[in-house]
């Protein structure tokens, strides 16, 4: 190091004067690096602030209609992951989840859509929700979240393929606009849909599923 210093170099050691610019020593850096690995070890045994994440209860049913399909064509654990990122992410104000995904058929969906909703017609998804999800909650409690979630299983495959999308994405969405439904989520007026169209993308991105509202041609 002190060969690379252009002034010249004292054959011993000697006091610097107070006049002497200061400069960095070896043994300066040392106690730098000491100061920095006390810190990151302070940082390694410090606790990260707990997050309590949501209680989820998930009960997956199939229609008679649908009892020729064995295997299910989707898993137990795959719609787990669905439902819980639709939960939030801190379970303050939501200690426990509960939902049921009910898949059907065409016969058993349009008898729903029909009685509940006055449409005569199979339709992919309807949400049920457990408790109110537009009237005002107490400060402090908190709201139940849950709901029965209706999803019809031949809807889904002839919207996917007229949508050339795979059936699979078709179903992610379907499971995560339900459960944003049982939450409160709507889209009745043009702000709550962006909302809630917003948050779906945002979600199924997790998965690397495209947004769900661009055209496919």
């Amino acid at each position: 190091m002190n060969a690379t210093r252009k002034q010249n170099v004292p054959t011993k050691t000697t006091p610097k004067k107070s006049s002497d610019p200061v400069k960095p020593t070896a043994k300066v850096k040392r106690k730098s690096v000491e100061k920095a690995g006390a810190a990151a070890v302070l940082r390694r045994s410090s606790p990260a602030p707990r997050v309590l994440a949501t209680e989820l209860s998930l009960s997956v049913q199939w229609g008679e209609e649908l009892d020729s399909l064995q295997p299910r064509p989707v898993s137990h654990t795959q719609l787990r992951r669905w439902v819980t990122c639709t939960l939030p992410a801190d379970a303050t104000s939501t200690p426990t989840a509960a939902f049921t995904l009910r898949f059907v058929g065409i016969k058993e969906g349009r008898a729903l859509n029909r009685d509940f909703r006055h449409k005569d017609y199979a339709t992919n998804v309807l949400t049920f929700p457990h408790a109110p999800t537009d009237v005002p909650w107490p400060p402090g409690m908190p709201r139940p979240v849950g709901a029965d979630i209706v999803i019809c299983w031949p809807v889904v495959l002839e919207e996917a393929k007229a949508q050339k999308k795979a059936w699979m994405h078709h179903l992610a969405h379907l499971v995560i606009h339900g459960c944003l439904h049982g939450q409160g989520y709507d889209h009745e007026t043009e702000q709550q849909a962006v909302q809630m169209e917003s948050l779906e993308t945002r979600l199924l991105k997790r998965f690397r599923i495209a947004d769900p509202y661009t055209t496919h041609d």
